[in-house]
């Protein structure tokens, strides 16, 4: 079914408009994901507060033409969607959470990060970056650790004063 130019104008304003408050994109290419899938995973976007907009390459590729992003658009194949949140890591991590599920109909084809185009490997490699919580609990161990390790040292020597005495 044809789409009218009234609403190919809409939704060319509606990406635009996501690209522009957004600050990193994810293009999705979801052929072949079951419904019941598909509409679980936009609630759970949703309640995460992000954004999933199906539309067609060509105007996705209008919307983002007049915006100034490095590099070069990666290659649309399939069925297009894009994630979008202002929070950097939450729409890849949401979205790679879903494609480990159903990596066979969802995969991320590439996106948009701190103001470039990045391909899908990129994405995937950003998907893999542990939260921030993890990190400052990963960096309070890192410091912890040679406080720790002394305070075992201290304490087998007095064990062994202990034992002499």
């Amino acid at each position: 079914m044809a789409i009218s130019k009234q609403k190919k104008e809409e939704i060319v304003a509606k990406v635009k408009e996501a690209a522009t408050k957004a600050k990193t994109l994810v293009f999705v290419n979801f052929h072949g994901l079951p419904v019941a899938t598909a509409t679980e995973m936009r609630k759970s976007l949703r309640e995460r507060g992000i954004g999933y907009v199906v539309a067609k390459k060509t105007l996705i590729r209008r919307a983002l033409a007049n915006l100034s992003y490095g590099g070069e658009m990666p290659e649309l194949p399939g069925e297009i969607a894009l994630a979008y949140a202002e929070d950097q890591l939450a729409p890849i991590q949401e979205v790679y959470a879903y494609q480990k599920k159903n990596s066979d109909a969802l995969k991320m084809v590439g996106g948009v990060f701190e103001g470039n185009y990045v391909d899908a490997a990129y994405v995937s490699l950003l998907a893999t970056i542990p939260s921030r919580e993890v990190l400052l609990g990963q960096f309070v161990n890192i410091i912890n650790s040679p406080i720790a390790g002394l305070v075992m040292s201290l304490d087998q020597i007095r064990q062994k004063k202990e034992q002499s005495a």
